[in-house]
């Protein structure tokens, strides 16, 4: 996979909106933040365009982010926000100038949609997190984007899940969101896993759902011949008034249970205020022992 060249000091960073719509208000403590960090912010006021849900059309969204790809002096592209849209747009987009001077593209959640087709375009990306959380993240999190968009990565050291498998791997690292890689599966969008470090996470799901999802995955062959699997944040899961009778992790470890490979549970990633940045594409070092976890990049 091709890294991005690391940003200086200066550069700037654009910010960009493929999915649900946002305000200038609940933009500016992440623009400030940006700035703070040493970086210009770039951005177009049809950023806050509203279409329904979205923000702005398909055509809209796909133009303005389209010229961020394309041109040179943007370093970075900050997706402001997830929800549901990029799925939309991502056929639309032209990479060839983008694949000519690189960048690192940004975001988590609906974001995935984008994180698959760098992957299959052979690029590394940014699982991290986006300007809507700034305020609500911890500094450890976002230190780790900052830190990452110079290629520093720093170890994450953990107290080991109790449903971890122990082992180790060393691989690329694929994936993201649970339901949106769902929602690309059998589609030449779904990363390839053979080989590979699975990372998932999710938010607001029911927990039959994750059931079905994982289910669906299973049956078609993408757990089957993994390096290892993270797990990160499954985070405000929903049951009904007839309990699932198991956790999400609980759900998860089942449909792997009868798997050989690593699998680490409980990982600072996804839908939460410690959400550590991941350089997706990359070849990373997981190691889990009985009384600790390291994860490398």
């Amino acid at each position: 996979m091709q890294q991005p060249i690391p940003l200086q000091k200066g550069d700037q960073i654009a910010l960009s909106a493929p999915a649900r719509k946002i305000t200038a208000e609940e933009l500016a403590p992440a623009i400030k933040r940006i700035e703070q960090a040493g970086f210009e912010v770039v951005y177009d006021n049809r950023l806050f365009a509203v279409d329904n849900q979205f923000a702005g059309s398909d055509r809209l969204r796909t133009e303005l982010l389209q010229h961020y790809l394309d041109d040179p002096a943007i370093k970075a592209v900050f997706f402001v926000r997830g929800g549901y849209g990029s799925l939309r747009i991502v056929d639309q987009l032209d990479f060839s100038n983008f694949s000519k001077s690189p960048k690192w593209l940004v975001g988590y959640s609906d974001i995935t949609v984008i994180h698959a087709k760098l992957q299959q375009l052979g690029f590394e990306s940014l699982h991290a997190s986006m300007p809507i959380n700034f305020e609500n993240n911890t500094e450890t999190a976002l230190q780790s984007l900052f830190n990452a968009l110079e290629n520093k990565f720093q170890t994450v050291t953990l107290t080991p899940h109790p449903l971890n498998k122990m082992g180790e791997a060393e691989a690329p690292i694929v994936g993201g969101n649970l339901s949106t890689l769902y929602s690309l599966l059998g589609s030449a969008l779904f990363p390839d896993t053979k080989g590979k470090i699975l990372f998932l996470e999710d938010l607001d799901e029911y927990l039959y759902h994750i059931d079905r999802m994982m289910l669906a995955l299973k049956r078609a062959g993408k757990l089957t011949h993994l390096a290892g699997l993270i797990i990160g944040g499954m985070t405000a899961m929903n049951d009904n008034s007839i309990p699932f009778g198991k956790t999400a992790e609980e759900i998860i470890a089942e449909h792997v249970s009868a798997f050989d490979y690593p699998v680490c549970f409980g990982f600072p990633a996804g839908h939460l205020k410690d959400n550590r940045a991941l350089a997706l594409g990359r070849k990373s070092r997981l190691a889990i022992a009985a009384d600790r976890l390291v994860f490398e990049q």
